[in-house]
């Protein structure tokens, strides 16, 4: 049993540190502090600054390209997480239940950059900027008037 909260913790925590460093954190705290705060302890305020604490250095090691400091702070995490599922494994299912509205969506499509240049003067119609386009008309269809 302790090997699957083990597995769950780990889990929770990569979660938790992808969403450090999305648009959509503030959400993502709140949740996790929300957790926490349940778990008895720690003030809403302490949980909440240590988490910008450990967003701060996540931010400052991906800048570095410090990989082994961004690892620590998805290890603290984890050991915290861990702690509470350890002191009330009944919480194991709230977890899941955080970890599924965490986690990032999958990318089905590679992540590209992409450099558009307009040239040739005055452009007098639409100028679509994509990475990719499926399918795109203008105008009239053709066999209609």
């Amino acid at each position: 049993m302790e090997a699957e909260l083990v597995a769950l913790a780990a889990a929770g925590a990569t979660a938790l540190v992808q969403q450090m460093a999305v648009d959509s954190w503030a959400q993502a705290r709140d949740r996790v502090v929300s957790f926490f705060s349940r778990r008895g302890g720690d003030e809403d305020a302490v949980i909440e600054g240590e988490l910008e604490t450990s967003r701060e250095e996540l931010a400052a090691a991906m800048e570095a390209s410090d990989e082994q400091a961004a690892l620590d702070v998805q290890a603290e995490w984890r050991t915290r997480l861990r702690r509470a599922l350890l002191a009330n494994p009944a919480v194991a299912s709230e977890l899941r239940s955080l970890i599924a509205d965490l986690e990032l969506p999958e990318r089905d499509q590679q992540v590209a950059n992409v450099h558009n240049t307009i040239s040739g003067g005055v452009q007098h119609g639409p100028v679509i900027q994509a990475g990719n386009v499926g399918s795109l008309s203008f105008g009239t269809p053709s066999g209609q008037t």
